[in-house]
């Protein structure tokens, strides 16, 4: 069996499960999310707790039996309690802020780069700080929270807004998520003949 595949799934209160045909819904207190499932794993609702079952021991199988159990699992926590995640906009003149349900950056282009926040995501207003980072000094740094119930969801739409401008391994300027480290290269040293 699959090690993650074989776990069941504890629905916490006010979750409710539906399985038809191929499909999943999850609905809870964040929303509802609907998911399809592989034709050769089933899924059953046993008093409380989801159990997901394959037909076969084929590599493929077992596979598809793990990927199908993490996604109810995470269906279900997402209707739940949501997930988030959090991006910082470092450098001087850089920031982010909401308009209407559009996500407007500036990060030193000739014009801002403005996101429209998908449905079923909830970006809240990004605030600024100053904070001292080690080699650049104090800098201005805009935290943008997305969250969801769809995990997918939030993790796109995250990474869609640092790859607007990801983090430049010299100063430390750019777009990274909450908590990255970020390597950062020596300039270029002045020899004698220069």
């Amino acid at each position: 069996m699959s090690r993650i595949g074989r776990l069941p799934i504890a629905l916490p209160g006010g979750v409710s499960v539906s399985i038809s045909g191929g499909s999943v819904e999850v609905k809870g207190p964040k929303g509802t999310l609907k998911q399809s499932i592989p034709q050769r794993v089933a899924v059953q609702n046993n008093n409380g707790s989801i159990e997901v079952t394959r037909e076969s021991d084929e590599r493929e199988v077992k596979a598809l039996h793990g990927l199908a159990r993490s996604l109810i699992a995470n269906m279900v926590k997402g209707v739940a309690e949501g997930f988030s995640k959090s991006v910082e906009v470092i450098g001087v003149g850089y920031g982010a802020k909401m308009q209407g349900d559009e996500l407007v950056v500036s990060v030193g282009f000739t014009n801002p780069v403005k996101m429209k926040v998908p449905d079923g995501l909830k970006v809240a207003d990004p605030k600024t700080v100053n904070i001292s980072i080690p080699g650049i000094g104090s800098v201005p740094v805009t935290t943008v929270t997305v969250e969801g119930a769809d995990k997918q969801l939030v993790g796109q739409f995250a990474a869609s807004v640092r790859a607007i401008r990801p983090p430049e391994p010299y100063k430390g300027k750019g777009i990274r998520y909450k908590g990255e480290e970020v390597r950062k290269k020596a300039g270029k040293a002045m020899g004698a003949g220069d």
